[in-house]
């Protein structure tokens, strides 16, 4: 090649700049080493800090001036702290299995590939691993933009003493997935509940005699089809990877917006950041305008409700859980006003955790 040819002209830049990023990210991993041996000295033991990682990936993207997007650029820098912070202290994260979930996908969205990851059979198994100290954190879908609230983990948010640390939003992209090459031949569809409501028009449109069988999650539907002939799965395209499935078609999914709300679990509570949700769990007086006078605090004190969501309580008939989300940190002063009115009008009153907006779809 000549040397005046102008592709390794930039080829060569590309090599030098390769060269100074490698050692700028290895000189952040001796300041990752050494952030770990102060604390260590200082005895203290968490390594991962919800609230500093949300303010770097901040930082990160408001200083972004480059061809990539905000959130392109915070994928990357997401992957330098993960690898960075596997160096101080290695991560166990729990998560709804089998692998090849979309809550993996959150799960390493959230924290990065360094970490270890735990697969869990269902949801209230996530929430074990986490308060018996198997897994550090815990990652459990909580809400679709389509379909609504995920009971499950509600429900479990009852009893369980585990503290929301953290939130992450998903774009959800569902496949038709199969060992097959012809849709005609398929004679059964897998895939969880919630993906067959969130394609009920495509599959109504085109596979309207098939068979749908509800399972756990979308990964052992790929497990299921993978192993059966004349099968087929919805699930997302890393499933398909996993298990070895061609994807007949993409993007089946009704909304084009369709996106997940994952909560992240664990048994530490996360300081403020700035731009934080707080949310809990109340239950009402039955009486007349009860639930006026639980929620109207929030208005006097300018807190801003996000979200009402209702399950019973299972403690007395039409007796109702409300699991409400604000903006702001507990430690605000208008959110602690606010919630100290609450818990003085609710017959039960439960702050299940501060935690950092998500920021990236």
């Amino acid at each position: 090649m000549n040397k005046n040819d102008p592709l390794l002209s930039l080829r060569n830049q590309i090599d030098a700049i390769d060269q100074e990023i490698q050692a700028l990210i290895s000189k952040r991993a001796e300041c990752a080493v050494e952030v770990a041996k102060v604390k260590q000295a200082a005895g203290d033991t968490n390594f991962y800090r919800p609230e500093r990682e949300a303010q770097v990936l901040q930082k990160v993207r408001d200083r972004n001036k480059s061809l990539l997007s905000d959130d392109e650029i915070a994928r990357l820098f997401r992957e330098i702290m993960s690898a960075c912070l596997a160096l101080e202290q290695p991560l166990k994260v729990a998560y709804l299995g089998p692998e090849g979930t979309y809550t993996q996908s959150a799960a390493l969205k959230q924290f990065g590939h360094s970490v270890s990851t735990l697969p869990c059979a269902a949801i209230d198994e996530v929430f074990r691993e986490v308060e018996a100290g198997n897994a550090d954190y815990g990652v459990v879908p909580v809400e679709n933009s389509t379909e609504g609230m995920v009971n499950q983990t509600m429900d479990m948010f009852i009893t369980s003493p585990s503290i929301i640390c953290g939130e992450v939003s998903l774009r959800i992209q569902h496949h038709l997935l199969s060992r097959l090459s012809n849709m005609a031949n398929i004679q059964r569809i897998y895939s969880h509940q919630q993906s067959f409501a969130q394609c009920r028009e495509w599959l109504n449109s085109h596979m309207l005699g098939v068979e749908r069988i509800a399972v756990n999650s979308n990964a052992e539907a790929a497990k299921l089809a993978a192993a059966e002939n004349n099968s087929a799965a919805i699930a997302g395209e890393t499933a398909g990877e996993i298990y070895h499935l061609q994807s007949l078609v993409k993007n089946i999914e009704d909304d084009p917006e369709n996106t997940t709300r994952f909560l992240v679990i664990s048994r530490q509570k996360t300081e403020p950041t700035g731009n934080d949700k707080t949310s809990i769990l109340l239950v009402a007086q039955n009486d007349p305008g009860a639930l006026y006078s639980l929620l109207e605090p929030f208005r006097r004190f300018a807190v801003n409700m996000t979200r009402v969501e209702s399950r019973p309580s299972r403690r007395g008939i039409w007796e109702y859980v409300f699991f409400v989300d604000i903006e702001g940190h507990f430690d605000d002063k208008n959110v602690q006003l606010a919630l100290s009115a609450v818990k003085a009008e609710a017959l039960m009153f439960k702050c299940l955790g501060s935690y950092p907006r998500a920021m990236m779809k």
